[in-house]
């Protein structure tokens, strides 16, 4: 049954979760695609942080998530991508399983000089059997390894789909989230057809 020209369509949504560690982008990634103001919940790093987090050596990163980043995206006229993205501070991983609960997928995104960063993130969703990819932020443009040697040094399964992104580039982020979706509906369809 068709809906009437004057009946709002039904909405479909669809969340998905942005984790990975501290300063890789996801605040960044969240803004560059939401077509709303992203929910920003950062607060200024204080010197009692020091010891605790895992914190930039050279100072210039001076806020940080503490519960979450929240962005929304409108496809066609029928779907809604809702964003999620984690606090990537050790300390706040007690909130991931609330942020991850009922997510269709996840992007685990990656700064490849602090590759441990993301270790909790992946080990985190393969636990939990989520679909996710892994998204290398290329700060400032570069590339500065192969596909093969970030699959190498994460140890992660030939069927994750591994993307690199300009965080701050909103067709870099349309491109990871595309791929995300894609693997999610592969991997459902591949479950389905087992049964």
């Amino acid at each position: 049954m068709e809906s009437s020209p004057s009946e709002k369509p039904r909405l479909t949504p669809v969340k998905i979760v942005v984790a990975g560690g501290f300063g890789v982008g996801k605040t960044t990634f969240v803004g560059a695609i939401s077509e709303i103001e992203p929910l920003r919940s950062e607060a200024i790093i204080t010197e009692a942080s020091a010891g605790i987090d895992d914190l930039y050596e050279d100072g210039t990163k001076t806020t940080t998530t503490v519960a979450m980043d929240f962005g929304r995206i409108s496809l066609k006229h029928d779907l809604v991508l809702y964003l999620f993205g984690t606090p990537g501070q050790d300390r706040f991983h007690f909130m991931w399983n609330e942020l991850a609960r009922g997510a269709i997928g996840a992007v685990v995104l990656v700064d490849t000089r602090r590759v441990d960063a993301c270790f909790a993130a992946i080990d985190f969703f393969e636990r939990r059997e989520t679909p996710f990819v892994v998204a290398v932020n290329m700060f400032y443009g570069r590339k500065l390894h192969a596909e093969e040697d970030v699959r190498e040094a994460l140890r992660i399964q030939p069927e994750v789909p591994v993307v690199y992104c300009d965080a701050r580039v909103r067709v870099d982020v349309q491109r990871v989230l595309v791929t995300l979706v894609e693997h999610a509906l592969s991997r459902a369809t591949t479950e389905v057809a087992a049964n």
